[in-house]
């Protein structure tokens, strides 16, 4: 039985956050609202990446760091994932190569 309930549950959990926008679809939110939830996105994606950055070489934190940077600058100037990917796993690479 409990496992039914567990079930239950983990189906609550993921339902509930999919029908709220379709329940509240005309709900009409002001426009500085509007604007500030467009940022929210990138704000957890920087949440969930720069702990990774940091924490990639326990050892020699600068190297995540370098290479979070080539990220950036990457996806600064030619906004393609696959170039940014790359570029961090290559910086990463020849860092690591180099240094140890």
């Amino acid at each position: 039985m409990k496992i039914w309930l567990l079930i239950f549950g983990m189906f609550l959990v993921t339902f509930i956050p999919r029908m709220f926008p379709m329940l509240f679809k005309r709900l009409k939110f002001p426009d500085w609202l509007n604007r500030w939830l467009t940022f929210v996105p990138y704000a957890i994606l920087g949440a969930l990446i720069f702990p990774g950055i940091m924490t990639v070489d326990p050892e020699h934190v600068f190297f995540g760091l370098l290479a979070g940077f080539v990220a950036f600058v990457i996806a600064w100037f030619y906004q393609n994932l696959i170039m940014v990917v790359l570029g961090g796993f290559l910086t990463m690479m020849i860092l690591q190569w180099f240094y140890l």
